[in-house]
């Protein structure tokens, strides 16, 4: 799977000069569309079977900081998974510079409801976890 890379924009900056925290979970959830995507198993398809995946969790350490226009390269990989749940783990470097790592967790519902995604959709749960 290739990295998601996202170019930090202007807006995205504070006062400081330096992208503000919060914009890290949005690389992450560009991050894990893009690998969605890759796989063939985008929102579009999830939301089509009925499923929704909403964040249950989530972590980031901030280890240096970025700026406008640096390039910031995401990898993304499952942590782990149980029958109603998957962790996704992000690496986010510009160049060979680490400057965050996170995870985030997500269940998935069907009409509201959680859902067994390996019982209900075996081929999309396989999909993910490979």
């Amino acid at each position: 799977m290739r990295p998601y890379r996202h170019e930090v924009r202007y807006y995205e900056c504070d006062r400081m000069g330096v992208t503000h925290h919060s914009n890290y979970i949005r690389f992450m959830e560009e991050a894990r569309i893009d690998w969605l995507d890759q796989l063939g198993c985008g929102f579009e398809k999830m939301e089509a079977e009925g499923i929704v995946s909403p964040v249950i969790s989530l972590t980031c350490d901030y280890r240096h900081t970025t700026t406008f226009k640096d390039v910031v390269e995401i990898t993304l990989s499952v942590a782990s998974h149980s029958r109603l749940k998957i962790s996704f783990a992000y690496t986010m470097k510009v160049g060979d510079k680490v400057v965050c790592t996170a995870t985030s967790t997500h269940c998935f519902l069907e009409n509201g409801r959680p859902v067994s995604l390996e019982e209900r959709f075996p081929e999309l749960y396989h999909q993910l976890i490979l």
